[in-house]
């Protein structure tokens, strides 16, 4: 089973990449972060008339998640749980059969953080701890997971091209690797890190100042398994090419390949 993340940047903008990529990625689940669009106003037809099921958290003008899959979810729930107040549509998961038994997988929208000694920060620091929370449990019910998304957190070094670049940005502090690590603690498995240390791994690539021809760019999308997952990991890839595209998010896919 093909499980995919992106970063869309835009559904309505993007939706003929999308539906290009969706044609030559084989993915069987695909969760979708920055949808940029209200439920009502998703391009649910165009997916569904080419085989896919779409379940949507969105949000008017920013945020908002989706979940498509060739197969039917067994059940979807919306939102992360542990702020009743926090409105930001960030968060989406369903639970779908397979070969192997139920899977849960869930698209994640992480908060950005900046600016630095804002609300913003504390924010992001706080959503990481519900999310903690929440794969805590799900570990507790053993029920295999997959935690899918922009993380906006660049983990180690070696996940951004020029790391003393981002010493002044919420996504490289001390406090939001920290709170990545404490995941990976639980025993996840972040699987790009599991099945390759090559340099220059990346998953996002600014408009701005020449990132992409430079192949300046960072890791940020992640795709953790819980642990029961990570001896199903048969491969991962990262599409790339897609960021040369006409009208790109500056995010790409990452898939992974699970034995389910």
């Amino acid at each position: 089973m093909l499980v995919a993340t992106w970063n869309i940047n835009g559904v309505k903008a993007r939706i003929e990449a999308l539906k290009s990529w969706l044609d030559e990625s084989g993915a069987d689940i695909v969760c979708l972060q920055e949808i940029k669009s209200v439920d009502e106003g998703f391009p649910k037809a165009e997916l569904e008339s080419a085989g896919w099921h779409v379940e949507t958290h969105g949000q008017k003008g920013f945020n908002g998640v989706a979940l498509l899959s060739r197969q039917p979810a067994m059940a979807i729930d919306r939102g992360l749980p542990g702020d009743e107040m926090d409105d930001q549509s960030r968060f989406i998961h369903g639970l779908w059969e397979t070969a192997a038994g139920p899977l849960r997988v869930a698209s994640l929208y992480l908060p950005n953080g900046n600016p630095l000694g804002t609300e913003k920060f504390s924010y992001k620091l706080r959503w990481m701890a519900r999310l903690e929370t929440i794969a805590r449990r799900w570990l507790a019910q053993e029920v295999p997971f997959v935690l899918a998304g922009d993380y906006n957190v660049i983990p180690q070094p070696e996940d951004a091209k020029n790391a003393a670049d981002w010493l002044g940005d919420a996504l490289y502090q001390p406090e939001s690797r920290a709170a990545y690590r404490r995941l990976l603690n639980l025993g996840l498995t972040d699987a790009v890190r599991a099945t390759t240390d090559a340099a220059q791994t990346y998953t996002f690539w600014d408009y701005q100042a020449g990132a992409w021809p430079k192949n300046n760019g960072i890791r940020i999308d992640h795709i953790l398994l819980s642990s029961d997952l990570a001896s199903r990991l048969a491969a991962v890839r990262i599409d790339k090419h897609v960021r040369a595209w006409e009208k790109p998010s500056d995010h790409v896919p990452v898939l992974v390949d699970l034995k389910i």
